[in-house]
C-alpha cells in the first residue's frame, strides 16, 4: 500500500522537475514532449534489458567453461529490446562532462562533441535492432545543450525508481504521455484515452488471442492494455496477438510504436493519408478481426460521403449526408466500420459521446439495425471529466457475435456516472477496484459466476483478514482514528527538529490504512448489490433489457439511464426541520464567536496604535 503512495509521490516530483527544466529552456511543449518521452523510454527499455538478462543468465548454459554470450533473441524471448552497451542508460548517465575531448565515436565511427549526438546515436542504435522502430525514435537531443540533457538523464536515473521495483517505469512513462496530452493536444490533435477506460474495454473484451485492430490507434493505449491482460492471463502477447493500428496523425503513430516498444510488443501501425478510417481499410481487415478497440476523434464532419461509401464498410448503411454530399456527424460511421471490421465470432469495445446513444434519423436507423442483429452486448455511461483534455460525458459501446444462445435477445446497461474516483478537480478515473466491481457486474451477467467469487477471495487477500467487510471496515476506521491520535501525540512530544519527520511517519502509514478502508468500501459496494454471485437489476446502477423494450418501448435507445432508473435515496434518519434547527443554533453561536474575535483583535491593534 505505501508503494502506491510512493509512486504517485514520485511521478509528480519526476514531472514537476522535467516541466521546471523545459519552462528554464527556450524549448515549446511540443518540442520538448518527444525528447523526454524518449529518454524515458531509454530507461524503461534499459530496467526490462536488465530484468531480462538477470533471467537470461540464470539458467545460461557453458561452453568450454564459459557461459554463452547473450544475444539479441534472447531478450526477444523475454519481451525486452536488446542494447548495446552504447544504448544503455547506465552508459549515457555516466560519460565524461567533455564530450568533445573524450573520443568517443557513433556508430558509423564519426566523432561526437556533444551529448545530443550521444544520445542520439543510442537512438540509431535502438533501430538498428528493432525493425518497427526504424525511423521513429527521436533524435533530435541536439537541440538541447549538453547540461539540459544531462540534468534530464539524471532526473529519470532516480534510485527510487528501482527502490520501489515493479513496471514503475512503465508507469511513469503512461503518466508522462498523459501530463504531455494536457499541454500539446491543443498544438497538434493529440488526444489520449485515459487508462481506466481502457482498462475497461479490454476487461469486458478479454482479448486472448487473434488479430486485434485499433483504426483510431493514438499512442497505442489498447495495444498496451492487451498485452498487460494476456501475459497476466500465463500467455505471451507477441505469441498469440497479432496488433493492427491505424493513426492518421503521424505524430500519434510514432508514439504508439515507442509506447508498444518500450512494453515489448510488436505491431504493424499505418499512418498519414492511407491510414485515414474513413475512406481506408489499410490492412485490408474488414470482416477479419477477433477485437476491434477503439476511441474515434469524435463527432467528426465533412466527411466525404462518396469516398467513405466507396470504403464498402457500411453494413447498415450511410448516415445523413448534406447538400454537399458530406457526412456532418461522422460517429456513426465509426460504428458501422467497427462493426464491420469483426469477423462472426468478433467483439468490439469502444468509446462515443454520450449524445450518439439517442442520436436521430439515419444514425437511429443504423442503430436499429444494430439491435437487431443481437450483437449489441454491453453499453456503459460514464462520467464527465475522464478525459485529460475533455469535459464531456461518453459511453462506452460493446459488440459481441459470440454471444451464447440465452443472451442473443438481451443487452446489459450500466449506468456509472456516480460511480468513480476524484484524482482532482478536472479529472476523475475508476481505480483498480472500481474497474473489478463493474466488471463483475458483466460476468454475473455472463453468468461467469467463478470469476466473482474469485474477485471476492481477492478483496480477502488485498485485506488480509477473513472478516466479514462490514467489520473489517469498522475495525480500519478505528485504526485510523487511533493512529491519528497517536499522531498527534507523537508529534507534540517531539523535539522541534524532528516534528515534520514524525509527522511523515504517520501520514504514510495512515495513508496504507486508509488505502484499505478504501478496498473495504468498495468490497461492501460489490457484496451488497450482489450477495454470493447472482446477478440482479439493480435500479440506478444496471439493467438488463430485451430487444423488444429497447426497439418498442424505449424507441431503440441505448442510454445506459433510460433503463436503469435512478437509486432510491437512503433514509439517514434524520428530521430534517430538526436538523435546521440544529445548523441555525450552530450559525448564531459561531456568528458571535466571529464577532467577538473581531473586537479582540480590534482592540489589540488600537492598544498597538495600528
Amino acid at each position: 500500500m505505501a508503494d502506491a503512495v510512493n509512486i504517485r509521490k514520485l511521478e509528480a516530483e519526476l514531472w514537476e522537475s522535467a516541466d521546471l527544466l523545459r519552462q528554464g529552456s527556450k524549448l515549446t511543449s511540443n518540442q520538448y514532449c518527444m525528447p523526454v518521452l524518449g529518454l524515458i523510454f531509454l530507461r524503461y527499455a534499459y530496467g526490462r534489458y536488465k530484468a531480462a538478462e538477470k533471467e537470461i543468465l540464470k539458467d545460461r548454459p557453458m561452453r568450454g567453461g564459459c557461459v554463452l554470450p547473450v544475444e539479441a533473441s534472447d531478450f526477444k524471448e523475454k519481451s525486452a529490446l536488446y542494447l548495446p552497451k552504447e544504448a544503455q542508460y547506465e552508459y549515457l548517465v555516466n560519460l565524461p562532462e567533455d564530450i568533445a575531448s573524450s573520443g568517443l565515436e557513433n556508430y558509423r565511427g564519426e566523432p561526437m562533441g556533444s551529448l545530443g549526438e550521444v544520445v542520439n546515436n543510442a537512438m540509431e542504435l535502438i533501430e538498428e535492432q528493432e525493425e518497427q522502430l526504424q525511423g521513429i525514435l527521436p533524435k533530435n537531443y541536439t537541440d538541447f545543450t549538453d547540461e539540459l540533457l544531462a540534468e534530464l538523464l539524471r532526473i529519470f536515473n532516480n534510485k527510487a525508481l528501482d527502490d520501489i521495483g515493479g513496471d514503475v517505469i512503465g508507469r511513469i512513462y503512461e503518466y508522462f504521455l498523459n501530463k504531455f496530452a494536457k499541454n500539446v493536444a491543443s498544438d497538434d490533435g493529440v488526444f489520449f484515452t485515459p487508462k481506466s477506460l481502457v482498462k475497461m474495454i479490454v476487461n469486458v473484451l478479454e482479448p486472448k488471442s487473434g488479430i486485434l485492430l485499433d483504426p483510431a490507434c493514438g499512442s497505442g493505449g489498447m495495444f498496451v492494455q492487451t498485452g498487460d491482460f494476456v501475459n497476466h492471463a500465463g500467455m505471451r502477447a507477441n505469441n498469440t496477438m497479432t496488433f493492427y493500428g491505424q493513426e492518421k496523425v503521424a505524430y500519434n503513430a510514432q508514439l504508439c510504436l515507442m509506447n508498444m516498444a518500450v512494453h515489448g510488443l510488436t505491431g504493424r501501425i499505418k499512418s498519414g493519408d492511407e491510414a485515414n478510417t474513413f475512406y481506408h481499410d489499410a490492412h485490408n481487415l474488414n470482416g477479419k478481426c477477433d477485437y476491434v478497440m477503439a476511441n474515434p476523434p469524435f463527432n467528426v464532419d465533412k466527411v466525404k460521403a462518396e469516398s467513405a461509401e466507396a470504403a464498402d464498410r457500411l453494413p447498415f448503411g450511410m448516415p445523413a449526408i448534406n447538400k454537399n454530399k458530406e457526412v456532418s456527424n461522422a460517429n456513426y460511421l465509426w460504428i458501422s466500420y467497427f462493426y464491420s471490421y469483426l469477423n462472426d465470432h468478433g467483439r468490439a469495445g469502444f468509446v462515443m459521446p454520450s449524445s450518439a446513444t439517442d442520436s436521430s434519423r439515419k444514425d437511429k436507423d443504423i442503430r436499429e439495425a444494430l439491435i437487431k442483429t443481437g450483437h449489441v452486448d454491453v453499453m456503459i455511461s460514464v462520467a464527465n471529466n475522464f478525459f485529460y483534455t475533455k469535459s464531456l460525458p461518453c459511453t462506452l459501446w460493446f459488440f459481441d457475435k459470440r454471444k451464447s444462445e440465452e443472451l442473443q435477445d438481451k443487452v446489459l446497461f450500466i449506468d456509472a456516472r456516480n460511480y468513480y474516483t476524484v484524482v482532482d478537480r478536472t479529472l476523475n478515473e475508476w481505480s483498480d477496484w472500481q474497474l473489478k466491481n463493474l466488471n463483475a457486474i458483466v460476468w454475473l451477467y455472463r453468468g461467469e459466476t467463478d470469476e466473482y467469487r474469485e474477485l471476492i477471495s481477492d478483496y480477502y487477500t488485498a485485506l488480509e483478514s477473513d472478516d466479514d467487510f462490514a467489520s473489517i471496515k469498522d475495525a480500519l476506521e478505528k485504526k485510523i482514528q487511533d493512529k491519528q491520535k497517536e499522531a498527534k501525540e507523537a508529534v507534540e512530544a517531539a523535539k522541534r527538529k524532528e516534528k515534520k519527520v514524525v509527522q511523515a511517519k504517520f501520514d504514510e502509514e495512515i495513508a496504507a490504512l486508509d488505502e484499505k478502508l478504501t478496498i473495504a468500501k468498495e468490497a461492501i459496494w460489490l457484496t451488497e448489490k450482489f450477495g454470493e454471485g447472482i446477478y440482479a437489476d439493480i435500479p440506478g446502477l444496471c439493467k438488463v433489457a430485451d430487444r423488444k423494450t429497447i426497439l418498442e418501448e424505449k424507441g431503440a435507445s441505448l442510454t445506459p439511464g433510460a433503463y436503469v432508473g435512478v437509486a432510491p435515496e437512503e433514509d439517514d434518519g434524520v428530521d430534517f426541520t430538526e436538523r435546521m434547527k440544529e445548523i441555525h443554533q450552530e450559525l448564531l453561536k459561531l456568528q458571535k464567536e466571529s464577532n467577538e474575535l473581531m473586537e479582540t483583535i480590534l482592540k489589540d491593534m488600537e492598544e498597538m496604535g495600528v
